[in-house]
């Protein structure tokens, strides 16, 4: 267990926070958790998440893959293989990202934000220009010109207004890029 609770009612274990520089946590987060892992991916973070796993099988998956468990439930921490985990204290997502942010000295990244898919979790690549115009909207096609696709469901992206909306979502949650 860590000495320092960086929220009351929250409780780190297993290891302690990464110090600066040390290699980035990579997350599991729980069934009730999916807007905390989906605003996590958005900043760039690696976060599995399947609500259809129960409790044995997200802890014994976190385990293996060497995940901190991100939960609300009291009861899910109490498993023995559950020992690298973040007690997660609010109800309300901003908070959520900020505790999370805070226990493990994440400091966000801009370069690195809408850097994954919000689906997949996979790591966005560039996609050529030509590749990707018969498979966007003909607006799109005619506005835009930088592309990235997920590897893994094929989806295409491109910085556009629901980008900025989310950008301009996370600063109203406190999340400074």
């Amino acid at each position: 267990m860590s000495g320092e609770r960086p929220h009351e009612g929250a409780r780190l274990a297993g290891d302690t926070p990464a110090p600066a520089g040390a290699e980035e946590p990579r997350f599991f987060a729980d069934a009730m958790l999916g807007g905390l892992g989906r605003w996590l991916r958005t900043l760039g973070l690696d976060v599995a998440y399947d609500p259809a796993l129960d409790d044995a099988a997200l802890v014994e998956l976190a385990a293996r893959e060497g995940r901190v468990i991100l939960t609300r439930d009291r009861k899910l921490v109490e498993r023995r293989l559950a020992r690298r985990h973040l007690l997660v204290a609010s109800d309300h997502v901003g908070e959520q990202l900020r505790q999370v942010l805070s226990a493990f000295s994440i400091e966000v990244d801009p370069a690195r934000v809408l850097s994954r898919c919000l689906r997949c979790n996979v790591p966005l690549v560039e996609l050529d220009t030509a590749q990707a115009l018969p498979r966007v909207p003909p607006f799109v096609a005619r506005t835009q010109t930088q592309f990235r696709e997920c590897p893994s469901c094929r989806r295409v992206f491109w910085p556009a207004t629901h980008a900025a909306r989310m950008r301009q979502r996370l600063a109203a949650l406190g999340i400074a890029l």
